[in-house]
């Protein structure tokens, strides 16, 4: 009986010897294994790819939308600009008749006119205008003069421009980023296949070498897939 029993553990350690570290049935637990991991990775990369891309739909559309407000700001405030100009080239006929008046001495003339001068810069120009007015110096000709007072006209589209392009930048982002996942998925694909036609190769270091591979591109893939930034503001937290 203990012959037997002998024989039997021989026969069993001259399989293990044969089979070596990658044994069939071992390959066949592995590449089970690896298909479940890669098939959630592939969902979670799918998922996460499908947010970068509905974030660039949005960043898009908002810069679009904002675009368009900054643009018919621009207008508004390039009209602004134009009607303050004729404003005070009026004044400027007026303040020559102010020294007109002046000169001849009729101080009731010129006061009138001094009158008429404050009140016309109040309700025919803007607050730029009457700011920048207030402002000037006695080497200066015009308000528009004054430092900085030409760039108030266009300050709230200059702002909204501003933003429009960073949400085209973000957009761009997110289509980089939206990009790169699918690359991840093509990879995870490949190992899919690989792991999926192991089975048809007879030889055990066949498929070994072919799991390796797999491997391989599998791990490379994920630690690729780490480095790409997630959408903004994501969090897993607030899908529960």
């Amino acid at each position: 009986m203990s012959d037997e029993i002998n024989a039997t553990k021989d026969v069993a350690a001259e399989n293990n010897k044969k089979e070596g570290f990658f044994s069939e049935k071992k390959i066949e637990i592995l590449v089970a294994v690896f298909l479940g991991i890669t098939a959630i990775l592939t969902a979670w990369a799918s998922w996460i790819g499908s947010l970068h891309g509905g974030n660039q739909a949005t960043n898009y559309t908002k810069s679009n939308n904002v675009s368009a407000e900054g643009n018919s700001e621009y207008n508004s405030a390039y009209q602004q600009y134009l009607s303050d100009q004729l404003a005070w080239n009026t004044m400027s006929e007026y303040s020559f008749d102010l020294e007109i008046a002046q000169a001849k001495g009729d101080d009731i003339s010129a006061q009138l006119i001094e009158e008429k001068i404050d009140s016309y810069i109040q309700e025919n120009g803007s607050d730029i205008l009457f700011d920048a007015w207030e402002k000037m110096t006695d080497d200066m000709n015009s308000p528009f003069e004054v430092e900085g007072m030409v760039d108030k006209y266009f300050e709230t589209a200059n702002e909204l421009l501003a933003e429009s392009q960073a949400l085209l930048e973000e957009g761009q982002k997110d289509n980089a980023n939206g990009d790169a996942y699918n690359l991840v998925n093509v990879i995870y694909s490949l190992v899919l296949f690989m792991l999926g036609i192991i089975g048809v190769f007879k030889k055990i270091p066949n498929r070994t070498a072919v799991l390796i591979i797999a491997v391989v591109c599998l791990i490379l893939a994920t630690i690729y897939m780490c480095t790409i930034p997630m959408p903004t503001g994501f969090s897993i937290a607030n899908f529960f």
